[in-house]
């Protein structure tokens, strides 16, 4: 991928663990990106426990052997977590059994879109989205979620609109994060002047979250604005554990672009330093600055 792609994806410390969902590192914003922005929904409070990275979910079912939605339920968060884990088929077999309790489950049907989706079958994938929304219309999460879908699918003007749609919903409490992977959307198709707007107002809403802060700057870089990109630069680097090798090769690129050859060679130390293996440490060594 170019280094000037744009990312959720930049180290540990800087995923948006508010999911399960743990993807491999990469560069650009790909479909398992978007379930760490709060893609699922509340899938109630089922307890499931886990011991380590390796064991399986432990169920705690209590009485939902005769409770429909409470046995829905404790499938639907079980399916959550396998997902999560990256068990897809075992997700899937989870949210069947939810929707076999309840067939009309919103919250399930958007979730069995999202594992489709990840599996790769498009169609399923989107008449499950549109199902969930269809029994839910007024929950923006799934919307935010069919607005990503559709984004990955490259149908950027009606992503646009299912963004809007969540965006324009009364009391919209994740404008935030739709914001967000609006802009970043947004900046796929070319449309860096949007994806600047969409991603100032996520930041003006959420300015301690250094994913905004990391793509905002991204774009900021293409459209040349430097001053402001190498401020959402310099507040993603600015605390340790947030600092990643994508960070620190931003903030070189951009110094470079700033022509202020000190403060490259200054960041380029640290990319040494800290990720001497990593790729960005191999495009400074080779000084493939625009690449």
């Amino acid at each position: 991928m170019a280094s000037s792609g744009l990312s959720t994806q930049l180290s540990p410390a800087l995923r948006v663990e508010a999911q399960p969902f743990r993807p491999q590192a990469g560069r650009m914003l790909a479909l398992p990106v978007l379930l760490l922005m709060l893609l699922l929904g509340n899938t109630g409070c089922t307890t499931v426990q886990r011991t380590t990275e390796s064991s399986e979910p432990q169920r705690s079912m209590g009485n939902a052997a005769g409770d429909p939605q409470r046995r829905a339920a404790v499938r639907l968060e079980l399916a959550g977590l396998y997902f999560g884990r990256g068990q897809l088929s075992t997700a899937l077999d989870e949210v069947g059994q939810a929707l076999q309790a309840r067939p009309d489950m919103a919250e399930a049907h958007g979730l069995r879109g999202l594992i489709l989706a990840s599996m790769g079958d498009s169609v399923a994938a989107e008449k499950a989205l549109q199902r969930a929304i269809a029994l839910s219309p007024g929950e923006g999460g799934t919307l935010h979620n069919y607005a990503w879908f559709l984004c990955q699918e490259r149908r950027f003007d009606d992503a646009e609109k299912q963004f809007a749609a969540a965006l324009n919903l009364p009391q919209y409490r994740d404008a935030a994060r739709t914001l967000l992977a609006q802009g970043v959307c947004q900046a796929r198709a070319g449309r860096l002047a949007a994806a600047d707007r969409s991603l100032s107002r996520s930041f003006e809403l959420d300015p301690a979250n250094p994913v905004t802060a990391y793509n905002l700057s991204e774009v900021l870089l293409k459209l040349s604005d430097l001053t402001r990109a190498k401020f959402y630069a310099l507040r993603v680097n600015a605390l340790p554990e947030q600092v990643s090798a994508q960070s620190l090769w931003l903030l070189a690129r951009i110094e470079h672009r700033l022509r202020d050859q000190d403060a490259v060679l200054r960041v380029g130390q640290q990319l040494r330093s800290r990720f001497a293996q990593s790729p960005e440490a191999l495009k400074l060594d080779r000084g493939q600055f625009d690449d």
